[in-house]
C-alpha cells in the first residue's frame, strides 16, 4: 500500500545518526521537518499540530518536557498518526494515551542490544576486576602493591537477569562464552522460553539468594519502578555485584548506597540513574567501589545507526499502511489504519 499524499514526518534538533535523514529525505511522498526543541518555540508547536509521524527522543532527560508525547502534547496534535520512540525504552511516550487517541507507538527494541549486553559486561569487569581504582592509584598515588588491587575472576559464578528480552537474551549468550551460570527471571515469560534463550528460570527471590552478579534488563514502568530496594538487596549474597543497564528508577538508588556502604555489596555497575546525568555529589559516586557511566550503553555509533535506521523504517511501514515490527500498541492497528486513509487519501 502506498501513501497517496505527503505525509509530515518531524523530529527535534536533537543529535541523532544521519542515517535517520538519509532514509526519510528521498521517499518522495513523506516532508521531513527538523524542528527546534527549545521549550518555547512556537514554530515547532504549530508544526508538531500538522504532523503525521513523530521521531521522539527516548531519553526523558535530554528532551523538554513539553515535547513529551502526554495528553496534552496529543491534544494539540490532531494530525498525529504515529509515534517512534528513538531507542528501546520510551520514557517520553504515554503509550496509554496515544492508544486512546488511536495513535501507534513503536520503539527500537533490539536495535541497540549488542551494545548494550558488551556495556552490561565492561562495568561487571570494571568492578570485578578494579579496573577503575587500578586506574586512579596509578595516576594519582604511590606505594601500593599490585595486591592491594587484587580483584576477582568470573568464571564460573552465577549471574541472575532480571528481564530477559532482547538484551537480556543477548546478554545471557555473553555470560556463557565467559563460563558462567545464568539465571533468569522474566514474569513474561514461561520456563520454556527462558531456557530457549540461555537461562534457567527462576523466582526473583531465589536469583537474588544464588547470583553473584545481578543484572538489570527489564522497562521501567508502574510493575518495576523501585522493584530492587533495601529489602532486595539486603536479600542478595554478601559480596554479589549489582549492575543496571536498563533504566533509572528500577532500583532504589539511597538503598543501593545503603548496602555497598555497609559492605553486604561488593560493588556496583551503574550506566543508569534517576536524574541524568546525576549531581556530582551524588552518594553513590562517592564509592570507589562504584563504575558508573552516563547512560552510554546503547549510544555507541553501531547502535546509535541501528537504532536511527530502524526508527526510519518503522516509520515508513506505517505511513505505508504496513504493522512495523515493534509496535507497542497492538489493539490500536485497526483504528490506525483507518485514521491514516483518512489523513492521508
Amino acid at each position: 500500500m502506498s501513501v497517496p499524499s505527503k505525509a509530515r514526518v518531524c523530529r527535534l534538533d536533537i543529535w541523532i545518526n544521519p542515517v535517520f535523514d538519509r532514509i526519510i529525505t528521498p521517499e518522495p511522498q513523506l516532508d521531513l521537518q527538523i524542528l527546534s526543541k527549545d521549550p518555547s518555540c512556537a514554530m515547532t508547536a504549530d508544526a508538531l499540530a500538522l504532523a503525521h509521524a513523530y521521531h521522539v527522543c527516548a531519553a526523558k532527560d535530554d528532551l523538554p518536557r513539553r515535547w513529551f508525547v502526554d495528553e496534552q502534547l496529543i491534544s494539540s496534535c490532531p494530525e498525529l498518526l504515529c509515534v517512534s520512540a528513538g531507542g528501546a525504552g520510551y520514557d517520553t511516550v504515554d503509550v496509554q494515551a496515544c492508544t486512546a487517541a488511536g495513535i501507534a507507538v513503536v520503539n527500537q527494541s533490539g536495535a541497540n542490544a549488542n551494545s548494550v549486553a558488551e556495556h552490561t559486561f565492561a562495568l561487571l569487569l570494571a568492578v570485578v576486576k578494579r579496573v577503575v581504582e587500578s586506574d586512579q592509584k596509578l595516576r594519582h598515588e604511590s606505594g601500593f602493591t599490585r595486591e592491594d588491587l587484587m580483584g576477582d575472576e568470573i568464571y564460573g559464578s552465577t549471574i541472575g537477569l532480571i528481564g530477559l528480552g532482547v538484551i537480556g537474551t543477548c546478554v545471557a549468550r555473553v555470560a556463557q562464552g565467559f563460563g558462567l551460570r545464568v539465571l533468569a527471571y522474566d514474569p513474561l515469560l514461561d520456563a520454556h522460553q527462558i531456557r530457549e534463550r540461555g537461562a534457567e528460570p527462576t523466582d526473583l527471590r531465589t536469583l537474588l539468594a544464588e547470583s553473584d552478579f545481578v543484572s538489570l534488563h527489564c522497562p521501567l514502568n508502574a510493575q518495576t519502578r523501585h522493584l530492587i530496594g533495601a529489602e532486595e538487596f539486603a536479600a542478595m549474597k554478601p559480596g554479589a555485584v549489582f549492575v543496571s543497564t536498563a533504566r533509572g528508577g528500577i532500583h532504589d538508588e539511597i538503598a543501593l548506597y545503603e548496602a555497598l556502604k555497609s559492605g553486604h555489596l561488593k560493588g556496583a555497575g551503574l550506566d543508569v540513574w534517576e536524574t541524568e546525568p546525576p549531581r556530582r555529589d551524588a552518594p553513590l559516586l562517592s564509592m570507589p567501589n562504584v563504575v558508573a557511566t552516563f547512560h552510554t550503553a546503547g549510544v555507541s555509533h553501531g547502535g546509535r545507526h541501528n537504532v536511527a535506521r530502524s526508527s526510519a523504517q518503522q516509520i515508513i511501514m506505517m505511513l505505508n499502511g504496513d504493522r512495523p515490527p515493534h509496535l507497542l500498541n497492538p489493539q490500536v492497528w485497526e483504528r490506525y489504519l483507518e485514521r491514516r486513509a483518512k489523513a492521508l487519501g
